[in-house]
């Protein structure tokens, strides 16, 4: 058995990720027959960055790491991607936390660091608060000095969150509905998200506009040319189809090889013939490869600066040096390569074009209709937002 077997067995696709392959498997391609183009402001422009920054990014649901980034109770890891101190944590039932990582006596960060902590407790590091991992305060220094405070009601700020299918979602704004986020957990369950292995993550820098990062995993039509030298020759030109589930997207590209006829009803055969990919909006990216799947987080920063966490997920821990040596060569494809040098730099190159003044909107073709539909997305929510 195989790593994509065993990546996916038991695992049955989900009746989109069927009617994708099936219409990858006819041929089909785009609808649309007609090119569009885009303002080149929706990337340079610093206003236009602030709208999508309060429509988007302060309210919209989205993932902030898959579940693997936590993998037992009695874990905690601080995450500041986002420009806020937050704090993830699993606890001791096995459920995950999002919390403001921020101590309710006198606002000091609660957790310091990048990498996870393993403690049944958070004990903050100025006056010696002390927390659980589901956020209860659980003891303070000389309580008596803090007459008739009831603990109870000095729990650590916590986000809405929810966790399904292999990925921990949260939102920035209460009442969040998670509904597109249950019936995407369907779909990672069917890669089996739910039991994977995190072999590595890695955060990228990139001087980019987060829409040009987005956009290269909304068309398959530069696979075969960008990555001519990487993974462009496993790749059929322009043969794949695509849907919506609510805003995000879902597409599926045909791989050279074997067609996809047989075994269609297998997701370790079908991995082997179809690569899925989910742009979520505002930003996430999934893609699984035969054998493992990336989750890219994107975190905008500025219009032209993007903070970007890659995690790989693998099926489970490498049980010997053969293994690790195959999954650090996935690993140094896609992270390394295919992403950084090859996606992330044309998105850099972008930038700089854009930002020249030489062209004041951009021009999509019919394999390119994707990043039309993401645009559109973005455009009504931040409208409705605005109006």
């Amino acid at each position: 058995m195989n790593e994509t077997d065993t990546a996916s067995c038991g695992r049955t696709p989900s009746e989109g990720q069927l009617a994708l392959a099936e219409a990858v498997a006819r041929g089909e391609a785009s609808e649309v027959t007609q090119r569009s183009s885009l303002p080149a402001s929706l990337y340079t422009d610093p206003e236009h960055f602030r709208r999508e920054q309060a429509a988007l990014f302060a309210r919209m649901p989205q993932i902030v790491a898959p579940s693997a980034l936590l993998p037992e109770s009695g874990m905690a890891i601080p995450h500041d991607l986002s420009g806020k101190p937050l704090l993830l944590t699993r606890d001791a039932e096995g459920k995950a936390h999002v919390f403001h990582n921020v101590c309710r006596h006198r606002g000091t960060r609660l957790v310091e660091g990048y990498e996870k902590v393993c403690s049944k407790r958070l004990v903050c590091p100025y006056h010696a608060w002390t927390y659980a991992l589901d956020g209860r305060l659980l003891a303070l220094p000389r309580p008596e000095t803090f007459p008739e405070m009831d603990k109870s009601h000095y729990p650590l700020a916590e986000l809405e969150s929810f966790e399904a299918g292999g990925m921990i979602w949260f939102a920035p704004a209460p009442e969040a509905d998670f509904s597109d986020a249950a019936i995407l957990s369907e779909d990672f369950a069917a890669f089996g998200l739910d039991r994977h292995y995190l072999y590595r993550r890695k955060t990228h820098e990139v001087s980019a506009n987060w829409k040009l990062v987005m956009d290269a995993f909304l068309e398959s039509y530069h696979v075969t040319r960008l990555h001519a030298n990487t993974i462009g020759k496993f790749f059929k030109d322009g043969v794949t189809a695509g849907d919506m589930i609510g805003p995000h997207q879902r597409s599926a590209v045909g791989r050279l090889g074997e067609g996809v006829a047989s075994e269609i009803d297998n997701m370790g055969a079908l991995r082997r013939r179809i690569t899925f990919a989910y742009q979520l909006v505002p930003a996430t990216l999934v893609i699984p490869s035969p054998d493992y799947v990336n989750v890219m987080t994107l975190w905008p920063r500025s219009h032209r600066r993007t903070l970007i966490e890659d995690f790989m997920l693998i099926p489970e821990a490498p049980k010997d040096d053969k293994a690790r040596d195959h999954w650090e060569r996935s690993w140094q494809l896609l992270d390394g390569g295919v992403f950084a040098s090859e996606d992330f730099r044309a998105a850099e190159l972008g930038q700089e074009g854009l930002e020249s003044g030489a062209l004041s909107e951009l021009t999509l073709g019919t394999l390119e209709s994707g990043i039309a539909r993401f645009h559109e997305t973005l455009t009504a929510i931040i409208s409705e937002h605005d109006g």
